[in-house]
């Protein structure tokens, strides 16, 4: 018989629970602590991160041990995901999770997937797109925006005309099909460089926004 750790006398362990998963306090695998000397402004972005959600995204803390790459990654975070863009912020959300599902990111996956409960206020969303976002009743713009990212993420290579075309058809303009071509690439860089040193989500991510609307609300 396989599985289940054994106790002393060598008898499995029937019903054994696993161990709570605390995380709290744990940025990676590598042992890099942030800097001290972070410029003002990133001391300053950490402070309105705390302001704002309680507490800093330890992707941040993850770069924080160098200033330089800290502001690079913040810099080219907050254009593609905050800055005005044909696409919404949930759209753009919805895109990092579909991505990080076919690489089974468990960082971008958890603190994404939070992202999307909170803008749509739509718990199974988010469930569905972390799982298979092809479960989900989608618009026709949705289906063919995440369709493109994850054909981008799984063969990048097999992108033609045709594919830039079913999003032209489901009404992005040029602009947009740059944008959602570059919110899907840039998570498929960070889902693999989280990956690399086992990056692990805030705790709080896990219980952010799990309410369901009403019967009459959804």
């Amino acid at each position: 018989m396989t599985g289940g750790r054994k106790k002393a006398g060598g008898k499995p362990e029937v019903g054994e629970r696993p161990a709570a998963q605390e995380m709290e306090g744990t940025v990676m695998a590598l042992d890099l602590a942030p800097s001290p000397d972070l410029s003002p402004e990133m001391r300053a972005y950490f402070e309105k991160c705390r302001e704002k959600i309680g507490y800093v995204p330890n992707v941040l803390l993850a770069y924080a041990h160098d200033n330089a790459k800290l502001e690079a990654f913040a810099a080219l975070y907050n254009d593609l995901m905050l800055a005005p863009s044909g696409l919404s912020k949930l759209e753009r959300e919805m895109i990092a999770v579909a991505v990080s599902s076919v690489n089974r990111c468990y960082y971008c996956l958890t603190a994404h997937g939070a992202a999307v409960r909170s803008l749509s206020g739509d718990p199974v969303l988010a469930e569905m797109l972390v799982m298979n976002y092809r479960a989900a009743d989608l618009s026709p713009r949705h289906r063919a925006m995440l369709d493109f990212a994850v054909a981008l993420t799984e063969a990048p290579w097999t992108i033609e005309e045709e594919d830039r075309d079913a999003l032209r058809d489901a009404g992005f303009s040029e602009r947009d099909l740059w944008d959602i071509s570059a919110v899907a690439s840039f998570f498929n860089m960070s889902n693999r460089m989280a990956s690399a040193v086992d990056m692990r989500p805030n705790r709080a991510y896990h219980g952010e926004a799990r309410t369901l609307p009403a019967a009459d609300e959804a």
